[in-house]
C-alpha cells in the first residue's frame, strides 16, 4: 500500500505539490485511479483522482477509515540531540516506526548539540508514517530548555528520567511504567545529565529508571524505551 500525505485533504481536496508530483509523475498515477491518502490527525482517506496534475492532483474522497495509534496514551519522548545528526535522523525514523506521539529535542547543561532544526526530522518522519502504514503524524518540537520542559510537563502522570548515576537509586524502567496513562522520559546526552537537572527532575516528580545493565547511546535508549513501553502495553491487551 502507498499513502499519499494531505494534512488538509477533506476542506481542499487536493493534494500538495510534493505528493502530486509523486503521485502523477514518479507513479503514473491518472484520473480515475484509487489512491490512499492521510491527514495526518489519524485518519487515512480512499480517494479517486479527479485531475492529475503534477502540481495540484484533484480528488474526490469516497470513503475514510479511522487509524487510531495502537498504543493507549500518548508517549513523549524528551532526548537530548546527538552530536552527529544522522543519528538523530535515525532515531526519529525508528521512533516514528515503533510508534510515538511527541519528540522534544532537550538542551541540557552536557549536550553536544546545542541547535536542531525540526523541518529535517519532520520530513524524515513523515516518510517513516506512510512506509509503516500510521496515519498520525508526531509531534517534533522545537530545541527545548531542559527545566522549560520539566515545568511544562507538570499534568503528565507518569514521568520517568532515565540516567546513568549508579549511585543514585533507580528502577527498572519495565517494573515501574504502567499501561494505559500518558507518559514521558526525559533521555541525556551522552555524558548524561548533571546532577542538578537530575535532582531538578526528581524534584519535579520524574521516576528515576534503568533501562538494563548495558550503558546504552542516547539514541539507543530512546528507542529502547519507547520499545518497552509497546512490549508491556502489549502484553497488557
Amino acid at each position: 500500500m502507498i499513502q499519499f500525505y494531505a494534512p488538509e485533504i477533506e476542506a481542499e481536496g487536493v493534494l500538495p505539490e510534493g505528493e502530486s508530483q509523486h503521485c502523477v509523475k514518479v507513479l503514473r498515477h491518472k484520473e480515475g485511479d484509487l489512491i490512499d491518502v492521510i491527514d495526518g490527525r489519524g485518519t487515512r482517506l480512499s480517494c479517486r483522482i479527479t485531475e492529475a496534475h503534477p502540481k495540484r492532483t484533484r480528488v474526490e474522497i469516497t470513503g475514510r477509515t479511522p487509524v487510531p495509534p495502537f498504543w493507549p496514551a500518548p508517549i513523549t519522548v524528551a532526548v537530548a540531540p546527538t552530536k552527529h545528526l544522522d543519528r538523530m535522523e535515525w532515531l526519529v525514523e525508528k521512533l516514528t516506526e515503533t510508534g510515538f506521539d511527541r519528540l522534544v529535542p532537550l538542551l541540557c547543561r552536557w549536550s553536544e548539540r546545542k541547535e536542531l532544526k525540526p523541518e529535517r526530522l519532520e520530513r524524515i518522519a513523515l516518510s517513516a508514517v506512510k512506509q509503516s502504514l500510521k496515519a498520525t503524524m508526531p509531534e517534533i518540537c522545537p530545541m527545548t530548555p531542559l527545566k522549560r520542559f520539566i515545568a511544562d510537563s507538570a499534568s503528565i502522570p507518569q514521568k520517568f528520567i532515565a540516567h546513568c548515576e549508579a549511585d543514585k537509586p533507580r528502577r527498572l524502567l519495565a517494573r515501574e511504567y504502567r499501561p494505559g496513562l500518558p507518559t514521558a522520559i526525559l533521555i541525556g546526552p551522552e555524558g548524561d545529565f548533571s546532577p542538578e537537572e537530575i535532582a531538578l527532575a526528581l524534584e519535579a516528580g520524574f521516576v528515576p529508571v534503568s533501562l538494563g545493565d548495558a550503558r546504552l547511546r542516547t539514541e539507543t535508549a530512546a528507542l529502547a524505551a519507547c520499545h518497552t513501553f509497546h512490549t508491556i502495553n502489549m502484553m497488557q491487551r
